[in-house]
């Protein structure tokens, strides 16, 4: 097996992480800048300007799987980097929030298509063996382009009045030099086998990287799964059930930890920590360090120990952070204890949820229905990715911090319960090993 260019495939479209990341996270450096320059009311500016990349999103999630079917992986992997781009142009040029929202949208629309494309692509080119590593370099690149937002907006924040500008805009660079990249890369021959019906195609693709033996086997393996293919065959069939509750339940509690509503507002939160403002920044600095570390970590561990070990690590350690959190704010301690105690919620998502979700939504459902499944449930984490964060400088002034992060507490010991009682190890089988024991008869 040729291993070294499966590893310089999944890399480049892993890269898509890395817009991902960046896009999601450049907009915290922002935050107050742009409430500020609009006079935006708390609700607009977490509806519109603050949340208008997640309602891209959301749409993304949920129509991503047709390009990604219709057009193919490579292809849709392609229109993602040019949304990026136009959406980090067009937003370090606009003059109105209105304009700004709908640029900021166009680059959620690349978030939700690369969570369905990309992994649903290293998945079906990686041997079963490496999948959940190659797989989560995906993951990796997301954390490593939040890193680099982070640093990027401390870097930028003194450049002038129009700071926030230079910080969106940066990332026209990397959008275009991924875009570049993917031209590079050959068709998934899982897709070419299932929707262009080449068989010849398939295999010249599987001989790139793969034995002869190992070709007849993976074409063999395709070949008893589309035997078995029901006409009109959906992902909402009763068959189905089992892997689209699996979906839909590591999203939901993937959202409801809090990420992403920590994410889009860190230096605000550690300002309400009291920090002071140049002090938070540097925090969220603190916050991409650790996520890298800790997300390698669990690149590292996932085949080793499986998804699920994982998932145990990461919830007793959401529930001890989120705890101490809800504690921290609760008795007003000041100084560095609540960023010390998100520096462990960080690591706690980097080694479970984090290095987990993208993986195991695309092992679920069979090869013609891989994509619709990741849309399904990237759909759903993509919504609540949205509503959440949306609602968090609302909540926090209505409720308080104290009971926001006690909620985010309370579902992570729903998320152990769910991972003892329902969750199945899905490391070191084949794709089509997983859709049949899955599937229910």
């Amino acid at each position: 097996m040729n291993n070294k260019k499966i590893i310089y495939w999944s890399i480049v479209v892993a890269l898509a992480g890395f817009l991902f990341g960046f896009d999601t996270v450049v907009i915290s450096g922002a935050d107050k800048q742009l409430q500020q320059l609009w006079n935006s009311s708390d609700l607009y500016h977490g509806l519109v300007v603050m949340s208008s990349a997640l309602w891209g999103t959301v749409i993304g999630a949920i129509f991503g799987a047709i390009p990604t079917n219709a057009l193919g992986r490579k292809k849709t992997l392609i229109l993602i980097g040019v949304l990026f781009f136009l959406s980090a142009v067009g937003t370090a040029l606009a003059n109105d929030s209105i304009i700004f929202s709908i640029f900021r949208f166009l680059g959620g629309l690349g978030i939700g298509a690369s969570t369905i494309a990309a992994p649903t692509y290293v998945s079906e080119i990686a041997p079963a063996k490496d999948r959940g590593k190659l797989v989560a370099l995906y993951q990796f690149n997301i954390v490593f382009g939040i890193l680099i937002a982070f640093l990027s907006n401390y870097l930028l924040q003194d450049i002038g009045e129009n700071s926030w500008r230079w910080m969106l805009g940066v990332q026209s660079a990397p959008a275009l030099i991924y875009t570049l990249l993917v031209f590079g890369i050959p068709e998934s021959p899982r897709w070419i086998y299932q929707y262009k019906k080449d068989k010849e195609k398939a295999v010249e693709i599987l001989r790139m990287v793969n034995t002869d033996d190992e070709v007849a086997e993976e074409i063999k393996a395709m070949e008893h799964e589309k035997q078995h293919e029901v006409l009109d065959e959906s992902i909402f069939m009763k068959k189905y059930r089992k892997p689209l509750m699996l979906a839909f339940f590591i999203a939901l509690f993937n959202q409801f930890s809090g990420i992403n509503a920590f994410l889009y507002y860190a230096p605000r939160i550690f300002e309400l920590a009291g920090l002071e403002k140049s002090a938070s920044f540097f925090s969220s600095i603190g916050i991409g360090i650790v996520n890298l570390i800790f997300t390698l970590i669990g690149i590292s561990l996932i085949d080793k120990y499986g998804r699920k070990t994982l998932m145990y690590l990461g919830s007793v350690g959401y529930i001890v952070s989120l705890g101490l959190v809800t504690l921290a704010f609760y008795f007003e301690w000041k100084g560095m204890a609540v960023p010390v105690f998100f520096f462990l919620f960080i690591a706690s998502h980097a080694v479970g949820q984090g290095s987990v979700i993208w993986v195991f939504i695309s092992e679920l459902f069979p090869n013609k229905l891989r994509a619709a499944g990741t849309s399904f449930g990237t759909s759903v984490h993509w919504v609540l990715a949205a509503l959440i964060p949306s609602f968090i400088p609302f909540l926090f002034k209505e409720i308080g911090s104290t009971t926001v992060f006690a909620i985010f507490c309370l579902m992570m010991v729903w998320q152990l319960l769910w991972v003892f009682f329902k969750m199945p190890e899905t490391k070191g089988k084949t794709l089509e090993e997983l859709s049949e024991s899955l599937a229910t008869k």
